[in-house]
């Protein structure tokens, strides 16, 4: 039987990875519910190849502007995750990819109808983690962070007690701007700002990763997710992007998990949970 799969902020390069997973394995997963704002081209382009059961569009104009032209299809175009015209169909996996605090109301309602949630929206977890919990906790809805540092740490952290850190770290690039003088970044421009040296990101965590606001969310976001104590948690400069979370432990070993820039790897592992060939994933394109 197949899982069915469902993606907060499908148009987004979260959503896209994630799509590109559940293409390439299409006999396993299902698409029960996209979620998007107004990439109207991104939008009918998805529902015409993934053929959702529900498409929920927050932009008014553009909702009304896909409803329209898919009246005639079999499926449910809706404006509101909230609304009361359909039962939703529990979803086996949701990705919930939108940005900023907007993903907030959405990943909490999806919760509700997820027995699996993969939480790549830090904003939520920084300013709602507590209501995520008790939410998830409820409905008995499993939560898996895969942001590419926070999933290193979970999987870091499955055979070790918090007694036996002496350190996690976080890794970052420190973004394109990282060997610019003082004088230099008084003059950057926002299109500068978005050309990130390592990662293919949307614009607002691209902003965030160049000012660094972004690492100060990712500290957050450790402590909330694995209930750790700030003075354990630290952050170093890594312009490789390689190794994605580090753990120093009381008799003084290390461990690390590295992988290639690419966020089809965290998404793919904590979709799957078990042993499976990257390299399909890595080399397809949706």
């Amino acid at each position: 039987m197949k899982k069915n799969v469902s993606i907060l902020g499908s148009t987004g390069s979260i959503g896209l990875s994630s799509l590109t997973i559940f293409s390439k394995k299409k006999n396993l997963f299902s698409i029960n519910i996209l979620i998007a704002n107004k990439n109207y081209k991104l939008i009918c382009k998805q529902i015409n190849q993934f053929k959702p059961k529900i498409f929920i569009i927050n932009d008014l104009k553009i909702f009304k502007k896909v409803k329209t032209k898919f009246k005639s299809k079999n499926i449910v175009i809706l404006n509101d995750i909230q609304s009361k015209k359909i039962n939703f169909k529990k979803s086996d996996i949701t990705i919930a990819a939108i940005p900023g605090i907007a993903g907030l109301s959405p990943t909490i309602e999806m919760i509700k109808k997820s027995r699996k949630m993969l939480l790549a929206n830090k904003e939520s977890i920084v300013c709602g983690w507590n209501l995520i919990k008790k939410t998830a906790l409820k409905n008995k809805t499993k939560i898996i962070p895969v942001d590419s540092e926070h999933f290193s740490i979970m999987k870091l952290l499955e055979k070790e007690k918090l007694k036996e850190i002496k350190k996690i770290y976080l890794t970052a690039s420190g973004g394109p701007f990282l060997n610019f003088k003082v004088s230099q970044l008084k003059k950057v421009k926002p299109h500068e700002a978005i050309k990130h040296p390592k990662w293919k990101m949307g614009k607002k965590i691209s902003i965030d990763s160049a000012t660094l606001m972004n690492k100060m969310f990712e500290l957050i976001e450790a402590q909330k997710l694995f209930s750790i104590p700030k003075n354990k948690l630290d952050v170093v400069i890594h312009p490789e992007s390689l190794v994605h979370a580090i753990i120093e432990l009381q008799n003084g070993l290390y461990k690390f998990i590295y992988h290639e820039t690419s966020m089809i790897i965290p998404l793919a592992n904590a979709i799957f949970e078990d042993k499976l060939n990257i390299e399909d994933f890595l080399k397809f394109k949706p």
